[in-house]
């Protein structure tokens, strides 16, 4: 599992940084790519990234201003023209469905793909037996949400030389005592694979905010995530321009970051003010309350590990 930022700049591209695109590489786990919005010239970053379009398994929109949906349109027919075949659905706020259709229609875009358009509320959007992914709204000039995805807790490895020494030789049966099951041996002996495997193996938890300012519900969303994917528009110094303008500042990224217990911090979206100097003073303002934070560059990958 691991994080890659497409696109880490805020409002409008730079020469430096796109627009807010951010995909989490599940290809160890399941062969696919989840991408967290698609700003304008996101399948231009996939061109200079490892990130294929046809891997991309879900879209997952955060809010519907520009530079976090204007790329999704040509990412799609891209994505049909280079011959992906396998499904993708978009999640998002209501009005995600009659943007995407509306710009597919008027522009005849011809899919050879099957897409699917799931318009969200607060709670679960998606889960099966590797994940699950809910949204809470959080507090934006329209609707916005963020994100928590949460890995499945695997079960402990199998006590295979125990099995062994206790006469169980290796074997089909390994694989449904891996499963925990409990099963009747040839001679007779009832075996539980539950008496036989380590601790489970705790799945990885990401918290993805849109665009925000201070609300009350962001700590249960970053609450004990692995990593913290958070906005930080601005220094603390134009705390008031953040406010108005409904965003967070690093210093109060980095304060959430503390009260959740988060294992790290990534900031992203950040003002196009900050370059050199200045990127590294709102990187220290962050670390001085949260030493494990950092800002996230266009092309830069990050592992997620777990706390532990």
């Amino acid at each position: 599992m691991e994080l890659y930022f497409l696109g880490t700049g805020a409002g409008m591209p730079t020469r430096r940084r796109n627009v807010t695109s951010i995909a989490l590489n599940l290809l160890p786990e399941r062969g696919t790519i989840w991408l967290f919005d698609a700003g304008e010239g996101t399948q231009q970053q996939m061109l200079r990234s490892p990130i294929r379009p046809g891997r991309v398994e879900f879209i997952f929109v955060t809010h519907l201003h520009g530079d976090h949906i204007y790329g999704i349109p040509g990412l799609l027919t891209s994505r049909s023209y280079l011959g992906g075949t396998e499904p993708l659905t978009i999640f998002g706020p209501p009005g995600i469905r009659r943007f995407v259709e509306t710009a597919l229609e008027v522009s005849d875009a011809n899919l050879v793909y099957r897409i699917e358009i799931r318009e969200i509320e607060e709670g679960t959007v998606y889960e099966d037996d590797q994940f699950l992914v809910t949204a809470t709204k959080l507090e934006h000039r329209i609707d916005s949400y963020g994100y928590r995805i949460v890995e499945r807790d695997k079960p402990g490895a199998l006590d295979s030389e125990r099995l062994v020494r206790e006469g169980i030789p290796p074997g089909p049966l390994f694989a449904r005592l891996k499963r925990g099951e409990t099963v009747v041996l040839p001679d007779g002996r009832t075996i539980d694979g539950q008496e036989y495997l380590g601790a489970p193996v705790k799945g990885r938890t990401i918290a993805i905010f849109g665009d925000t300012r201070p609300c009350e519900q962001e700590l249960e969303l970053a609450k004990g995530a692995d990593v913290l994917i958070h906005e930080a528009t601005y220094m603390h110094e134009r705390v008031e321009n953040a406010r108005k303008y409904y965003h967070y500042t690093a210093l109060q990224a980095a304060t959430l970051a503390d009260r959740a217990g988060v294992g790290a911090l990534i900031m992203t979206h950040i003002s196009s003010r900050y370059q050199d100097d200045g990127l590294h003073r709102l990187l220290e303002e962050a670390r001085v309350v949260f030493p494990n934070s950092h800002v996230a560059e266009d092309f830069w990958s990050y592992p997620v590990m777990r706390k532990e």
